[in-house]
């Protein structure tokens, strides 16, 4: 990837560009899962992220972290960390539900397949073993990021069968953040 690359905690000065980088990013992913007609589920998950966004950013106490990619100074991607998302606690024992997750992993599309993720990830996992975080946890019911998380992060712990409909799994991963670092 290019050395002009920087990875960086989000902070307010960047909250309007990472809305603009989910208003892009999250219709082009459902677009690309064959989900293009589910405008409600899409417009869901926008203000979800945004709602995800203002929280990391405007509690004293929040417990959800946020790094940003930029390139030339433009926010190309996102990371976050927070507490185990819902889709995961209905889909997972009580004793797993205190295990964070690595979620909102978006690059934009004309920047995709370059390494960004990878970077993105990679920085958000040294972040938090120095944090003491020990491990994490990740889902996801795209069937794109499916093949690449398998490929990053080994089989699912937790394959929830056709949890998005018909042909459409859920996949869960619990992972030590030391065997990625």
């Amino acid at each position: 990837m290019s050395k002009n690359i920087t990875i960086e905690k989000l902070t307010t000065e960047d909250k309007t560009s990472a809305y603009k980088l989910f208003e892009k990013t999250i219709p082009h992913t459902f677009n690309k899962e064959g989900l293009a007609s589910l405008k409600e589920d899409i417009k869901n998950e926008i203000a979800y992220k945004k709602w995800m966004i203002d929280n990391s950013l405007e509690l004293e106490n929040s417990n959800i972290d946020f790094l940003i990619a930029k390139l030339n100074g433009n926010t190309v991607g996102t990371v976050s960390f927070g507490p185990c998302g819902s889709d995961i606690k209905r889909c997972i024992d009580e004793e797993f539900h205190h295990i964070g997750e690595l979620g909102s992993l978006f690059v934009l599309p004309d920047y995709q397949n370059k390494g960004i993720g990878s970077e993105l990830i990679n920085a958000m996992l040294t972040e938090l073993h120095k944090k003491g975080v020990r491990e994490f946890s990740l889902d996801s019911g795209y069937k794109s990021a499916q093949k690449i998380w398998r490929r990053k992060f080994g089989e699912p712990f937790k394959i929830v069968k056709d949890y998005w409909g018909t042909g459409s799994d859920h996949m869960i991963w619990l992972c030590k953040i030391e065997d990625f670092i």
